[in-house]
């Protein structure tokens, strides 16, 4: 019987090694897409509509050929896998965040701040500062942040837990369970719109943004206010940094890499930088009927681009948004008299925009001509 062990061995190892191989293999194949995470719920409502199951996604590559596909990063691949997947659980919810849809008129302007599940820090300061969700020139504002959940599986416990106490703290969080990364922004703006016409359809503007930007909310409300009387709430409005006949990036390296199955023209149509957006209530329902005829894309402001397309609207440019910050020669910018008549400005790390906040609330802050650069409100 001794003898006969070894012979036994390369059959016993062979066996080992497959069960190992099919584990791997199992375990890529999630490596992206919707994760093994049971939903979390919010008592913070008691009334809550029901939320609609939602059919398990599948993998589905269509459209490039297998060479090419395996020739992709693995970001862009897990893209391709699950570019079809439109509709994912909300794990977490706030429907009453505008009062419920009939209600939501009195909101003026919804403050839509796209965030991360470790952006802990983020979230607080701008809770403290410009997303106070308080009455300005007369008329309310309300703040909400969208999220999927954490990538990183030790971590995706505690942050969901943060989210869930957050959750019950602010009432402000939208997470829906996807992986929260870059490809996946696209995925949240859908999702959000989708929220949106459901839950709080009469929000008159919206704020559409990153947690890394400082937002003058005094100077935004004013200029709506602006834009309504002169226009009214009911038209169109899409406007921040301007971006016109972007070339698309074919560099494989690239974070902002799109390939040819994807968009096979040289440039984007005009889109708005992602950083910040003010659009109106009509803009906000035009791209959401128009994102259910264009497919997702991995950069998110230019698919807004799209849609504004498909719907036969175009963006348009504000000077008072800053998207890529200010930047002077031989100038230290950290000063509040370059961001008092800005509306939005990027970008800020925690710290800094808290002091920001501060400094510009003075109400004997003095800036002379050097530290001017343009008035910005009220501007149609």
């Amino acid at each position: 019987m001794r003898r006969s062990w070894p012979r036994r061995l390369p059959v016993a190892l062979a066996a080992v090694c497959t069960v190992i191989l099919v584990y791997t293999l199992y375990k890529d194949s999630t490596v992206i897409g919707i994760p093994p995470i049971p939903p979390i719920t919010t008592t913070q409502h008691v009334h809550r509509p029901p939320v609609l199951a939602v059919p398990t996604c599948r993998t589905k590559v269509r459209g490039v050929n297998a060479t090419r596909f395996r020739n992709f990063p693995l970001n862009m691949q897990n893209f391709f896998r699950y570019r079809h997947c439109k509709r994912f659980n909300r794990t977490l919810d706030t429907p009453f965040k505008c009062g419920g849809a009939e209600a939501s008129v009195n909101v003026f302007l919804l403050l839509v701040v796209k965030s991360a599940p470790d952006n802990f820090e983020r979230r607080e300061i701008i809770r403290k500062t410009w997303g106070a969700e308080t009455k300005y020139h007369g008329v309310q504002v309300r703040r909400l942040f969208i999220l999927g959940v954490s990538t990183k599986d030790h971590e995706r416990e505690k942050m969901n837990n943060l989210l869930k106490a957050e959750s019950s703290d602010y009432s402000d969080i939208l997470q829906w369970n996807f992986y929260d990364t870059f490809y996946n922004l696209t995925a949240k703006q859908v999702l959000f719109y989708e929220w949106m016409h459901g839950n709080c359809p009469g929000a008159q503007f919206v704020f559409n943004g990153d947690d890394d930007v400082f937002v003058h909310t005094s100077n935004v409300v004013q200029y709506l206010l602006g834009v309504k009387q002169t226009r009214g709430e009911d038209q169109h409005l899409f406007v921040g940094m301007l971006n016109i006949g972007m070339p698309l990036v074919r560099d494989t390296w690239s974070k902002y890499y799109v390939p040819e199955e994807i968009i096979a023209n040289d440039s984007f149509p005009a889109y708005c930088g992602g950083g910040g957006i003010l659009m109106s209530g009509f803009t906000s329902h035009a791209i959401f009927k128009a994102s259910k005829k264009i497919p997702l894309i991995p950069i998110d402001d230019a698919y807004l681009g799209f849609c504004l397309q498909e719907a036969g609207l175009n963006p348009d440019s504000h000077i008072g948004v800053l998207t890529y910050g200010i930047t002077l020669p031989n100038t230290d910018t950290f000063h509040p008299c370059f961001y008092k008549d800005q509306l939005i400005v990027h970008r800020f790390v925690p710290y800094e925009m808290m002091v920001m906040w501060k400094a510009i609330q003075q109400p004997n802050l003095k800036c002379g001509q050097s530290h001017v650069l343009q008035k910005v409100y009220p501007q149609e």
